[in-house]
C-alpha cells in the first residue's frame, strides 16, 4: 500500500515537473526531434521530473510484487485525482465544470474495470501469436501517428480555438497501449535459467522493436503535447486510453476470457462503454482566453 501511494506521488510529481519545465523552453515541435531532445535534456528541472516518473515505475514494480493486481490498479487509478490537484496548486491548470465531471466519469469508468477482476479466478496468460499482435500493434501505432497529425494540422491554423488536448491525449494513449502490449510480452521470456536462450527468443519476437517505436514516436509526442496542453486533462485521457487498449485488444491477442460472472462482466463492459462514451463527448477546445503576452520594448536600430 505504501509503495503504491508513493507511486502515485512520484507520478503526478514528475508529470507536474515535466510540464512545468515544459512551459519555460522554446516551443519544441515532433517536426524536430532532436532540438526537442536537446531542450529538455538541457532542463534540470525536466530531468527531475523524468527521474521521478523513473521512480514511480521503480514502485509500481514494487507493488505488484506485494499486492494483487486489482487492488494496485484500483490505488493507481486514485493517482489521477493527485495529478488534478497538483496541477491545480503548482501549474494554476483551472478546469471547468464540465471537463471536472468527465474527469469524474473516467475515474468511475476505470474503477469499474478494476473491480470486474478478481485475483486468482482470472486465467492469466503471457504468450501470444506474434501475427496476432503485429495485427493489432501495427494499425494503432499509425492511427495513433495519425490523429497526431491530424491534430497538429488543425491546431496550425491560425484562427482556430486552442485545443484540449483530448486529441493529443488519445494519440499518445494509443502509443503507450502498444508500449503496454509489448511489455507484457517481453515479461514472458524474464527467466532465470538460458538466459542467452531467452535473448535470442526474446529478439527474434516483435515486441522489442515495438518498444523501440514507442519509446521513440512517444516520447517526442508527448512532450510537445505537454508543452501545449495542460497536464490535469491531457495525462487522464492518455492514461485512460493506455489502459482500455490494454485491457480490451490485450484481453483477446493474449486469449484472456473474459468474466464469466454476470456481474463482473457487466462491470468490465460498463466500464469500458462508459469511457469510451466520455472520451468521445469531452470538449475538445479550450474557451479560456490567452494569457495577453506582453509586449518587448523596441529599441531603435
Amino acid at each position: 500500500m505504501a509503495a503504491a501511494l508513493l507511486a502515485n506521488v512520484l507520478y503526478s510529481t514528475g508529470f507536474v515537473l515535466e510540464k512545468r519545465a515544459l512551459t519555460a523552453l522554446p516551443e519544441v515541435t515532433v517536426r524536430q526531434p532532436v532540438r526537442l531532445l536537446r531542450l529538455v535534456l538541457g532542463s534540470p528541472l525536466w530531468i527531475g521530473g523524468s527521474l521521478a516518473l523513473a521512480a514511480g515505475f521503480g514502485a509500481q514494480l514494487a507493488v505488484y510484487r506485494t499486492l494483487p493486481i486489482a487492488a494496485a490498479q484500483g490505488i493507481f487509478v486514485s493517482g489521477l485525482v493527485l495529478l488534478v490537484l497538483l496541477s491545480a496548486r503548482l501549474l494554476g491548470e483551472q478546469t471547468s465544470g464540465r471537463e471536472r465531471y468527465a474527469l469524474g466519469a473516467i475515474l468511475a469508468a476505470l474503477l469499474m474495470v478494476v473491480l470486474s477482476l478478481k485475483e486468482g479466478s482470472d486465467h492469466v496468460s503471457r504468450a501470444a501469436p506474434y501475427p496476432l499482435i503485429l495485427l493489432v500493434c501495427v494499425p494503432s501505432l499509425a492511427a495513433g501517428v495519425w490523429l497526431y497529425r491530424s491534430t497538429e494540422r488543425r491546431a496550425a491554423h491560425r484562427h482556430r480555438l486552442p485545443t484540449t488536448g483530448v486529441e493529443y491525449g488519445v494519440a499518445v494513449g494509443l502509443l503507450y497501449g502498444v508500449s503496454s502490449l509489448a511489455i507484457k510480452g517481453v515479461s514472458s521470456f524474464l527467466t532465470t535459467s538460458d538466459l542467452g536462450g531467452a535473448v535470442v527468443d526474446l529478439l527474434r519476437s516483435p515486441y522489442p522493436y515495438l518498444l523501440l517505436c514507442t519509446g521513440a514516436f512517444g516520447l517526442v509526442m508527448s512532450q510537445a503535447a505537454l508543452q501545449r496542453c495542460r497536464a490535469s486533462l491531457i495525462v487522464p485521457v492518455c492514461t485512460t486510453v493506455t489502459s482500455l487498449f490494454t485491457a480490451v485488444l490485450g484481453t483477446l491477442a493474449f486469449g484472456e476470457a473474459l468474466p464469466h460472472d454476470p456481474l463482473r462482466l457487466a462491470l468490465r463492459i460498463g466500464g469500458t462503454t462508459l469511457a469510451v462514451t466520455v472520451l468521445l463527448t469531452m470538449p475538445k477546445h479550450d474557451n479560456a482566453p490567452r494569457q495577453p503576452v506582453e509586449a518587448k520594448e523596441l529599441t531603435p536600430p
